[in-house]
């Protein structure tokens, strides 16, 4: 038992089954505090009335913050300049995939793109929303070669501006994308691939250029990005966001530059009308409606309690199914880098195919399956509450009525397991920024990937209770929006008993996200 405990509390890294480098998994005295936390959410949350909707405050008013703010919303070339810096190095890691070494961790490809890109745009989204959106290379570039202008409105035969047909107007596209992109990621191995991940970039690029050309508008930010709609939905648990400062001024405003534009600045992207927003989900951070605004009634705002508001909203079918697939693939994520992942992989090929080979098709198969469990079980969890409820509900309604509680939970457990990569991975990336293409570099030897464990860029205790903390505060917002949920029915009056199908799930899910974070997971690079 003392040897386990040491092996936990005390070793940065282990070894996994086939010897390569593990991050170790959560200690137990954090587990529990865990568990205990998430005892006295329940309690506490099954206890007490729904919190009334706090007031915001506007950023731009702040002392330090608000003067950033307000400088970033002085001009279109203020985001002009960090659109073109984010473009940069973006085509620099591009050549770098496609013309420098192929050691992943020497390669500025496929570190700054899978260790600091995407570990870091979901660690912070909570602190900025979607501000990445604004500044997206593959947008910005886009937007650069079909408009040809750095800013300003482009011209009417810059694209043919076509409707986006019906049967591609949702988040379907997206979630295709996102389930084909895992398994590329996963299933291909391109977070090591530098060639195959510079490969995958220029793909965005001619995806968004091609929807600029086509169709009006952004429909590639609104339909068709994984990346944009996975922050879009994360930004909804986010206190900052783009509202109007009066409402009142909206109500009243005929000429509606946010959503038309006017003769310099581009309409909205993805059609919001600030007016009426209450979501963060399809919002780009683009800045397009506070420049557009004659009356300058558009800011940051600052919502401490957003995850009441959160529980208000409506989600379409399309929405609701993105959710759920965000919290199956993270915790796909997960499972795939478990010490035993790997030996299951080669049993179920050498099964599949004894002959040899086969391992594609295996992972194939256990990604289909870790998707469809998920999916499954939250479908009977909405049956069980259309008969539980004592009213009669459509199961369609249902189904997309009780998948926001779930989000909480796939943001939480994507953060903390992004903390493990980005802490522990990201060491020596200065040596990759001053050599991008890794001329005449070496893979990392054990002594490097020792000094990178045993020396973490924060402290392994504070990555656990950070870890910790986030798995806690997603099961106690899931129970939070889950109590809302339950307030909004009002026809005839529902309790915690009605909906404790979908309870049940919010409560396994969470603790198959706390046992995955006990697991030592192997190393990317």
């Amino acid at each position: 038992m003392n040897e386990w405990l040491n092996e936990y509390l005390f070793s940065p890294f282990m070894l996994s089954s086939d010897g390569m480098m593990a991050h170790a998994g959560l200690p137990p005295v954090w587990t529990l505090a865990v568990l205990c936390a998430m005892a006295f959410s329940a309690v506490w949350v099954c206890r007490r009335q729904p919190a009334a909707h706090a007031p915001s405050s506007v950023i731009t008013d702040w002392r330090i913050r608000g003067a950033f703010s307000r400088w970033a919303l002085s001009s279109p070339w203020v985001q002009t300049v960090f659109r073109l810096l984010a473009a940069a190095i973006f085509l620099l890691a591009i050549a770098a995939g496609l013309w420098g070494s192929d050691i992943p961790e020497r390669n500025l490809a496929t570190t700054l793109t899978w260790t600091i890109w995407w570990t870091g745009v979901i660690v912070v989204v909570y602190f900025v929303g979607t501000a990445w959106c604004a500044v997206c290379p593959w947008d910005s570039i886009a937007t650069w070669l079909v408009r040809r202008r750095l800013w300003k409105r482009g011209g009417e035969t810059t694209s043919l501006g076509l409707r986006v047909p019906r049967f591609l107007r949702s988040v379907w596209p997206a979630i295709i994308m996102f389930v084909t992109l895992t398994w590329f990621e996963l299933g291909w191995g391109i977070t090591v691939n530098p060639y195959a991940t510079a490969v995958l970039a220029l793909s965005f690029i001619v995806l968004a250029t091609f929807s600029q050309l086509l169709f009006e508008r952004k429909a590639f930010c609104r339909h068709f990005c994984s990346v944009g709609r996975t922050i879009g939905a994360y930004a909804e648990l986010s206190p900052v966001s783009l509202r109007p400062v009066n409402t009142d001024v909206c109500a009243s405003c005929k000429t509606l530059d946010c959503y038309h534009g006017n003769e310099d600045i581009e309409p909205c992207p993805t059609h919001l009308l600030m007016g009426t927003l209450h979501e963060n989900r399809y919002c780009t951070s683009c800045g397009a409606c506070t420049f557009s605004c004659p009356h300058q009634n558009i800011t940051w705002r600052w919502q401490p309690h957003r995850v009441t508001e959160v529980g208000e909203q409506n989600l379409n079918s399309p929405e609701a199914w993105f959710i759920l697939a965000l919290v199956s693939l993270t915790l796909f994520h997960g499972l795939t880098m478990l010490n035993t992942w790997d030996g299951l992989m080669r049993g179920l090929a050498a099964w599949i195919n004894p002959g040899g080979g086969g391992i594609l098709l295996a992972f194939s198969a256990g990604m289909a399956l870790s998707m469809l469990v998920p999916f499954a079980l939250y479908a009977i969890a909405v049956r069980s509450t259309q008969a539980l409820l004592p009213e009669q509900r459509e199961f369609k309604r249902l189904f997309s009525f009780l998948a926001l509680p779930l989000l909480p939970l796939a943001f939480s457990y994507h953060i903390a397991h992004n903390l493990t990569h980005l802490i522990r991975e990201s060491q020596g990336f200065i040596q990759v920024l001053i050599n991008p293409f890794g001329v005449d570099a070496l893979p990392l030897s054990t002594a490097e990937m020792h000094s990178r464990h045993m020396n973490p860029l924060i402290p392994n205790d504070i990555t656990f209770a950070l870890q910790a903390m986030l798995v806690a505060v997603g099961f106690y917002w899931s129970l939070r929006i889950l109590q809302r949920r339950i307030r909004l029915v009002t026809e005839t009056p529902a309790s915690w008993r009605h909906f404790s199908p979908v309870l049940v799930i919010v409560v396994t899910t969470s603790l198959l996200s706390l046992w995955l974070m006990m697991q030592p997971m192997t190393m990317r690079m």
